[in-house]
C-alpha cells in the first residue's frame, strides 16, 4: 500500500491517527466542541503531541468533559488535579477548564450553545482553504480573533485568538489541509 501524502506537521502514529480521523474533520458535538476549546486551551505555550498524549489522562481526571461534574470541581479537585501527572499542571489552564465549564453551563442556561457560537463564526459552513504549504497556513485570523473576542464576553477563557484558530481547525470549522495532503477538501 502507497504512503499517503499528508500535512508536513503529522509525524508519528499519533499525530498521523490524528491528523487522519479528526483535524479539520467538522465537529458539532457539544461536549467534544467543549472538551476541544479546553485542550486547545491547556495547549497554550505547549506542543499539540504532549496533548495527544495527555488526552486520555484528560478525559479521566475531568470526567469526560462532562460541564455539569467539571463545573462543580472545588478546591479539593483543583489539588487533585494539579497533582495529575495525566494532564498538564499548570493551575491557571486547570482553573481555565472549571471556568470554561461554568461559561457553558451559563451559555446553556440563556439557551445558546457553544455549538452556535462556534459554527456561527463560518456562518454554518466549513471554511476549505486551499494552502500549497503550511507556511500558508495563518496562526490567527479576522474570524478567530472575532470569535475569541465573542468567546471572552460569554466568560471562557485561555481563548486568544491563536488558540482559537487552532480550535476551528481541530473542530473542523476550517479545513486546512495543504494541497498535498490525502485529507484535503474540494
Amino acid at each position: 500500500m502507497a504512503e499517503r501524502t499528508r500535512c508536513g506537521w503529522a509525524r508519528g502514529p499519533l499525530y498521523e491517527r490524528y491528523h487522519d480521523e479528526e483535524w479539520g474533520v467538522a465537529t458539532h458535538d457539544e461536549r467534544e466542541l467543549f472538551e476541544l476549546l479546553c485542550l486547545e486551551g491547556a495547549q497554550a505555550g505547549l506542543s499539540w503531541i504532549t496533548i495527544l498524549r495527555k488526552r486520555d489522562g484528560y478525559r479521566r481526571a475531568f470526567s469526560d468533559w462532562d460541564p455539569e461534574v467539571v463545573a462543580r470541581f472545588g478546591p479539593a479537585d483543583r489539588e487533585r488535579l494539579l497533582a495529575d501527572a495525566g494532564i498538564v499542571r499548570n493551575r491557571l489552564k486547570v482553573d481555565a477548564a472549571i471556568g470554561n465549564a461554568q461559561a457553558l453551563l451559563a451559555l446553556h442556561g440563556a439557551g445558546g450553545t457553544l455549538h452556535e457560537v462556534l459554527w456561527e463564526s463560518v456562518e454554518g459552513v466549513q471554511q476549505v482553504n486551499h494552502p500549497r504549504t503550511l507556511a500558508e497556513v495563518p496562526a490567527s485570523t479576522e474570524t478567530s480573533a472575532a470569535l475569541s473576542e465573542r468567546l471572552k464576553a460569554l466568560g471562557f477563557c485561555f481563548v486568544g485568538p491563536t488558540t482559537v484558530y487552532a480550535l476551528m481547525q481541530s473542530a473542523g470549522l476550517v479545513d486546512d489541509h495543504v494541497a498535498t495532503c490525502w485529507r484535503r477538501s474540494g
